[in-house]
């Protein structure tokens, strides 16, 4: 049986230690499941976090180029898994930086590629204060849902949940898994973490992986943790709270169809969105 996997991190500013504790975790993984088809979700940020925009920016890399991207797609060879590479700085046309998930084959071929649509720029009272990720950061144009083998899976990141027509568009394409990795603070985590989590999975009848940053990194920020994976019923059926670590569980699209054949929501809704760019 496939199994769903949301890795957490409390990631550094340092490439390799990071690249590192994916594989730490991915090992652990592999000892207890060693042969069954895996999509691994791993957090925002996963290879550099804890440093100021400057250092993003001289580590980001051209798209196709780098050893963040080629750490990550070792990886996914190494350990045979479907890997979304959490968020990783590329390179965009007017000087920013992509905040860009890389859906990544067993093969170690690019699925896929989303770029987080909608920023964080809002002010949060923790340490930190104020957030204004588009000064480093451009924006995505696209939606993002892929046919895998395991599913179709929909791509969203962090600050994505908020806006929930994005989920009910990657439904409207038929998106049967959504992974999101996400890097929350611990006062809006705190808040809203686990309540949006299961809100999207129930509203889109579809399975969620959030998997979160979770601890103080070293510039002092906090980050809330509590990566889980919530089933097309809103229940959770795994989690974890602070730390590095990983859950698990079994993905069944029986369970999907079941739902959505007794509740059509789809069919059903009258109103329709669209991506403004």
């Amino acid at each position: 049986m496939t199994k769903l996997v949301a890795i957490q991190m409390v990631s550094t500013p340092d490439i390799e230690h990071n690249l590192d504790q994916i594989k730490q975790q991915l090992s652990s993984l592999r000892q207890g499941c060693p042969n069954e088809p895996m999509l691994v979700v791993v957090p925002e940020c996963c290879l550099v976090f804890g440093a100021g925009d400057d250092v993003v920016n001289a580590k980001a890399e051209p798209v196709g180029d780098g050893k963040m991207q080629s750490g990550l797609i070792t990886l996914a060879q190494q350990f045979n898994v479907y890997l979304v590479g959490g968020t990783i700085a590329l390179k965009a046309p007017d000087g920013r930086n992509f905040a860009a998930s890389l859906l990544i084959s067993p093969e170690g071929e690019v699925l896929a590629q989303y770029n987080k649509i909608h920023l964080f720029d809002v002010d949060v009272n923790d340490g930190i204060g104020q957030y204004r990720e588009s000064d480093a950061t451009f924006p995505g144009q696209d939606i993002c849902v892929i046919d895998t083998p395991i599913g179709r899976v929909g791509m969203a990141v962090c600050y994505d949940l908020r806006f929930s027509a994005l989920f009910r568009t990657m439904r409207e394409q038929h998106a049967d898994i959504v992974v999101l990795p996400s890097a929350f603070t611990k006062e809006t985590g705190k808040a809203h973490w686990e309540i949006l989590l299961r809100a999207r999975a129930i509203e889109n009848q579809c399975y969620m992986i959030g998997a979160n940053q979770g601890g103080t990194h070293q510039n002092g920020r906090e980050t809330w943790g509590q990566s889980m994976i919530v089933n097309p019923w809103g229940e959770i059926e795994a989690q974890i709270a602070q730390g590095e670590g990983h859950v698990v569980s079994d993905y069944q699209p029986q369970r999907i169809g079941d739902i959505r054949a007794k509740m059509p929501t789809l069919s059903q809704q009258r109103l329709t969105s669209c991506l403004l760019k």
